[in-house]
């Protein structure tokens, strides 16, 4: 792909643009791999579909009919660029959830060895979900005569209520924080980067269980995000809503030092959190900081600490068992919908600790 060089005449920053474009990038160079009949959908997908699901979805349907070709007789061609209409039409809801079930274990050979990919109920929903999207579509539009998707096979997934929330708890979070201030329970060589970092991780950390930040929206933040005289800052959240965050004095002190004692300059001026090569940090070098001190908190191994999604989720519990409105919360953490704050007001950790602490019936226990 060529360089792409950003000329921006906008209020945004320049890299939620690049991001942007990026995006799009990667959509249109997947489009032209799929047949030209779905011109009409890939149009649909850009007005009605946030970009990453757009490009998820667009990856499942090359994945679908790579499927065809390689694993079914329904089609001649060689790519998926050469499939007709015509054998799109004739595939069936039974076909599809051959597909489906391809997908739970498969294999692919290549010149390196043989890779064996599984996927859980999740992520076959998802395919599910992208390949009923296609085939509503063409039937609406006249392509296939028959809507083949109220055939296909129901994934069953948890209900949301059933599934355990995972948070740290208030001590486990200054445990956390205790780490990355003192560099406890560090190994030897973590501790060496550890004299390079403290202050960047600890600005992170901070900012996680605050404001629930999405590790994106965390990553993309700007020195010019921030306006410390008037006490706010900026982040660009789904759909490049930008959104105004108010400073509060632990935020102002860890990203004060940060600043101060240990960011130095990068090769992109304005990027916040640097690595240690000076450039904007990868999502994947954040997650895996945040999973070494949640393990550390936890008491567990490296691979058993959170991910920042968890910290979101921290933030989220933290708060409603302060005896906040949840629909404060809900704005705060930018949820679509009030039904995903509820589920942190339905897992309160200690509830039932703090419910049966006040059921003692023996006299002695009573005080």
């Amino acid at each position: 792909m060529s360089e792409i060089r950003i000329h921006n005449k906008s209020d945004k920053p320049g890299n939620i643009l690049r991001k942007e474009v990026l995006l799009e990038e990667q959509c249109e160079a997947l489009q032209k791999e799929l047949p030209r009949f779905l011109r009409g959908f890939f149009s649909y997908l850009k007005g009605n579909v946030l970009p990453m699901s757009r490009l998820a979805y667009l990856r499942d349907i090359r994945f679908f009919l790579r499927y065809l070709i390689d694993e079914t007789d329904l089609t001649d061609a060689k790519e998926p660029l050469e499939i007709k209409s015509a054998e799109l039409a004739a595939v069936t809801a039974p076909d599809v959830n051959l597909f489906l079930e391809y997908c739970r274990k498969y294999r692919i050979e290549t010149e390196a060895g043989v890779h064996i990919y599984s996927n859980d109920n999740k992520s076959l929903a998802r395919k599910r979900s992208s390949l009923s999207v296609l085939f509503k579509y063409l039937y609406r539009d006249g392509l296939i005569e028959k809507n083949i998707t109220d055939g296909f096979d129901p994934i069953r997934l948890p209900k949301a209520g059933d599934k355990e929330i995972k948070a740290l708890q208030d001590d486990e979070v200054m445990l956390m924080l205790d780490a990355v201030s003192k560099g406890e329970g560090l190994s030897p060589k973590e501790k060496q980067f550890w004299q390079k970092t403290r202050y960047r991780d600890k600005a992170i950390l901070v900012l996680f269980v605050t404001y629930g930040l999405r590790i994106s929206e965390l990553r993309e933040l700007n020195l010019s995000s921030f306006n410390f005289h008037r006490g706010e800052f900026k982040i660009y959240r789904k759909r490049g809503k930008e959104t105004s965050m108010p400073l509060n004095k632990s935020a102002v002190k860890v990203l004060r030092e940060y600043i101060e004692l240990e960011r130095g300059e990068g090769h992109e001026e304005d990027a916040l959190f640097l690595s240690l090569r000076g450039t904007r940090m990868t999502e994947r070098q954040i997650r895996e900081m945040v999973k070494k001190y949640t393990a550390i908190a936890l008491g567990t191994g490296r691979r058993e600490g959170y991910s920042p999604h968890k910290l979101r989720a921290t933030t989220a519990t933290s708060l409603i068992e302060r005896g906040n409105s949840i629909y404060d919360v809900q704005e705060l953490l930018n949820h679509d919908n009030i039904t995903t704050t509820q589920l942190y007001a339905a897992h309160r950790k200690n509830a039932r600790r703090e419910l049966i602490r006040d059921m003692e019936w023996e006299t002695e226990f009573e005080r």
